[in-house]
């Protein structure tokens, strides 16, 4: 499986991933995953991506690769 994924044109990696959907830089990054899911917004097809916001901060975060939908799921 590639590290890297293509979100709205752009190659990006689990870290660049984590921050456009937190809007802010994430201490660590695991690899990207598809979430099997649609887009609520277009449609599109949904990838997901665990990071760390803290040292005792972990979320999953969820981007479409087509729009500029993100969510995160705070464990």
């Amino acid at each position: 499986m590639s590290e890297n994924r293509v979100v709205q044109g752009r190659m990006v990696t689990p870290k660049r991933l984590a921050e456009l959907i937190e809007g802010e830089s994430v201490m660590d990054a695991e690899a990207i995953e598809d979430a099997d899911r649609a887009c609520p917004e277009c449609g599109g097809d949904v990838i997901s991506v665990g990071y760390m916001l803290s040292v005792t901060s972990f979320v999953t975060g969820y981007k479409c690769q087509d729009c500029d939908w993100a969510a995160t799921d705070d464990e």
